[in-house]
């Protein structure tokens, strides 16, 4: 194989300089790409040979790397603030580049930091006080089961939606989706579920475990065989979202016989069976928070200035439980900061629990101002924003202009002590806001971890079936330890495989149905990343079978026993899938 073309400039002419007098017919279209450098003219795409990819950059020499990446289509980010693959191989020199890894890595720890606090903190409440809202939307408030398979695993799936809808939005990037999706259904399936059941043994409620694994089951079979097409139609992304409908009805349509039947044995005075119990939902949730408002509030009465209140509203730490909190805790805190400052100056919380809504007359009307401007720079990495309107006023000027006017009437039209009766509007403005702070963060992930692979010459799919799966699925792991150590293992167990179906059918069917209505094509191709994807979508399957067959054969009782044969299961499939990548594994082929 001959040596790569170099296109350093000679300092005696204005021709790029060749490396080596080979030649391949590969080589006409690197001297062109190099003349028109040279002359200082942008390459046009049409030159470029429509098999170029990025990840051959890293063939090259050091000297033409940067060039290629400028100029070649494929390494070019249809979203994000940032060019990672340029500030690669054109702000860092050679010798540096696991300098640059490094800073990279950490930025990605701290973006899925800044994704769980915006979910948990910011977007949750938000979407929480959205859907217990009565209104001529909401009638009556949602009752535990809807409320629990929609708006809250909406809201705690957010990340892996989000990111799941950034992917497909590129067809580069769409075996990310997959491999996240796919990756975290195998690790919440095996290693939480089997971690669940090692501390603490439970008894696991029947008819629910039941409905969610088959259904995710049919999400799963709907997956493969769109990858086996090797498409995805617009009836088949409508079917994804329609099977979830159906999931969240016989959800419903099962809480409520489950509370006929415990209402009828109340009348008739006889204790409800070990199945019906089994299958409650509404098992109470303790909290380890204590709330010391109560026991540092003044005697006397003690009227706030509006100064103070706006101070203490923009104050993210909270100096009480930074006494009596571990080290961890305060270190973890301490990265948390800047990121909570940030979302509390620009996303509004409402919080129907308190007697005032959360209501902070002074911040709120910040928001008012705030929050719109960071809606435009947000949506679409701010392509909306730096629009001119008529070649004069670009858009965030006039979005700051209204925001501000909006935000002076209603600081002069209320008051510190009491709500407005409009304050429900701000859960809305909340809810946007956050959710927008949560996709550009989730499009720096995805276009970090593009770059990542280009690097390491990784596939898309391992990539999502690891780091991505890994970031988005931590924060759930935790909260289902903590909740089974509470002594909640059958609330944790359930959520294992209730809240990744609204990933999978919503991730997959809204991203294809988004990029389908962006190009106005009649599908979604889907290019698998040869034999991993379908390993990939073989584990979770079988993982779900194993489940389906064990669980019922224990009496629905998991033993411990079963907790570890799950995470032997992932250990393997992991092994099983870095071998794939690095081709120790793999399809024998006719030639072979």
């Amino acid at each position: 194989m001959g040596r790569v073309l170099d296109c350093q400039t000679n300092p005696r002419s204005s021709i790029p300089a060749l490396s080596t007098p080979e030649w391949t017919p590969g080589h006409g279209f690197s001297l062109l790409i190099c003349i028109w450098a040279a002359l200082g003219v942008s390459t046009p795409d049409v030159l470029l040979p429509p098999s170029l990819q990025c990840r051959d950059v890293c063939g090259l020499n050091v000297s033409a790397r940067c060039d290629f990446i400028r100029t070649t289509p494929d390494c070019r980010s249809k979203g994000g603030y940032l060019n990672y693959l340029e500030g690669i191989f054109c702000h860092f020199p050679p010798n540096l580049l696991p300098l640059a890894i490094t800073l990279y890595a950490f930025w990605l720890l701290y973006l899925f930091l800044i994704l769980g606090v915006t979910a948990a903190k910011f977007f949750c409440p938000n979407l929480s006080a959205i859907s217990t809202m009565p209104g001529p939307l909401l009638c009556v408030p949602l009752t535990c089961s809807p409320h629990g398979v929609t708006f809250l695993a909406f809201g705690n799936g957010a990340p892996d939606i989000f990111s799941a809808l950034v992917a497909f939005s590129d067809p580069r990037t769409a075996g990310l989706a997959f491999g996240a999706l796919f990756g975290a259904g195998v690790l919440v399936t095996t290693v939480v579920a089997g971690g669940i059941a090692i501390l603490r043994p439970f008894t696991a409620a029947s008819r629910p475990f039941l409905r969610d694994i088959v259904f995710y089951m049919v999400a799963v079979f709907l997956t493969f065989t769109a990858l086996y097409l090797g498409r995805v139609t617009l009836a088949w992304a409508l079917g994804y979202l329609g099977l979830y409908v159906f999931y969240v009805v016989t959800v419903v349509l099962g809480t409520w016989i489950y509370r006929w039947q415990r209402r009828r044995s109340l009348v008739y005075s006889m204790p409800g069976t070990p199945e019906i119990l089994s299958d409650s939902e509404e098992e109470p949730v303790s909290s380890n928070s204590y709330d010391y408002s109560e026991e540092y509030r003044p005697l006397l009465f003690y009227q706030e200035t509006t100064a103070q209140i706006l101070a203490q509203a923009l104050n993210p730490l909270d100096y009480r439980k930074w006494r009596i909190k571990s080290a961890y805790w305060r270190a973890l805190k301490v990265f948390k900061l800047p990121v909570e400052f940030l979302l509390l100056l620009t996303v509004p919380v409402v919080d129907p629990d308190k007697e005032d809504g959360n209501w902070k007359r002074p911040l709120n009307c910040l928001h008012l101002a705030i929050s719109p401007l960071v809606l435009v720079l947000t949506l679409q990495s701010g392509a909306y924003g730096v629009y001119d309107i008529g070649g004069l006023v670009p858009v965030w000027a006039v979005v700051v202009i209204v925001g501000t006017a909006v935000a002076a009437v209603t600081f002069f039209a209320t008051s510190n002590s009491e709500p407005p009766r409009f304050h429900w509007l701000f859960a809305f403005l909340g809810f946007l806001t956050s959710a927008l702070w949560i996709n550009a963060a989730a499009t720096e992930v995805v276009n970090i971890l593009r770059s990542l692979g280009v690097v390491f010459r990784l596939s898309n799919t391992v990539l999502g079936l690891t780091l991505l799966a890994w970031g988005n699925s931590i924060g759930d792991a935790f909260s289902d330890f903590t909740l089974a150590r509470q002594g909640y293992p059958r609330m944790a167990f359930s959520a294992c495989f209730g809240g990744i179906i609204l990933n999978l059918l919503v991730g997959v069917g809204l991203g294809c149905l988004l990029q389908i209505s962006r190009s106005h094509a009649a599908e979604v191709k889907l290019e698998p990343d040869g034999l991993l994807v379908w390993v990939l979508a073989g584990a979770l399957g079988l993982s779900l079978v194993c489940s389906l067959v064990s669980v019922p054969l224990q009496c629905f009782q998991p033993s411990r026993v079963y907790g570890f044969c799950l995470l032997l299961f992932y250990a393997n499939f992991l092994v099983v899938a870095l071998l794939t990548e690095f081709g120790v594994i793999h399809l024998k082929t006719a030639f072979e």
